[in-house]
């Protein structure tokens, strides 16, 4: 998110990002920022979008990889990193998170610090978390499997779609598990049906669609 910000910053110069980027919300047009007034220090802090409420799975992923990082900084009273979740009328809802870039005594804090290099990261390789991405892309695929067999439901085992996919896996049908779009993997009812049948979870006879 905020891609085009991203792209004119430096994030390995923390010093030129910090002074970019500190109240950076008072720029968005038609925005209010609620929390801002109760805050003493609200122009040393920065608003960052990761994610709405249609981003794809790499947007996901790598907001939650994101939330990681920047964990050990939303705890405590006086937290330099707080989750923010905005609305907008053209998109929906907004996910983020608010963050001190600079401490009081005018020192950049450790959060944006962590924050740099987490966009820096990005620049050089578009995945935060191969892993975590993995598990959202599988899980996301089973979704889709269910989905696409929902009038059914009934009448399928508990883990069915995960034997599924394994039997697509080991009998060479990537297509039906590569994600597309960005939205996990998908596969035609009469694919799973197949599938289903050849695994003997279910005979297709006994599930007429």
């Amino acid at each position: 998110m905020m891609t085009a910000i991203s792209e004119t910053i430096d994030w390995t110069d923390a010093e030129a990002a910090a002074r970019r980027l500190a109240g950076n919300w008072r720029e968005f047009q038609s925005f209010i920022w609620l929390r801002g007034y109760d805050l003493p220090d609200a122009d040393r802090w920065l608003i960052w979008y990761t994610g709405g409420q249609d981003s794809g799975l790499l947007t996901q992923s790598n907001s939650d990889a994101t939330a990681k990082r920047l964990a050990p900084f939303l705890v405590g009273d006086d937290p330099d990193v707080v989750a923010e979740t905005h609305g907008h009328w053209a998109v929906g809802s907004l996910g983020g998170l608010s963050l001190r870039v600079y401490r009081g005594d005018g020192s950049i804090s450790q959060a944006f610090a962590e924050f740099c290099r987490v966009q820096e990261a990005l620049d050089n390789y578009p995945v935060l978390d191969e892993e975590g991405y993995g598990e959202l892309e599988y899980a996301s695929t089973l979704a889709n499997y269910a989905s696409e067999m929902w009038p059914r439901r009934g009448e399928l085992p508990p883990g069915w779609e995960a034997a599924v996919y394994g039997w697509f896996e080991g009998h060479g049908k990537d297509c039906f598990i590569e994600s597309r779009d960005d939205r996990g993997g998908y596969a035609p009812r009469e694919a799973l049906l197949e599938a289903l049948e050849e695994l003997r979870l279910v005979p297709v006879a006994a599930v007429p669609m």
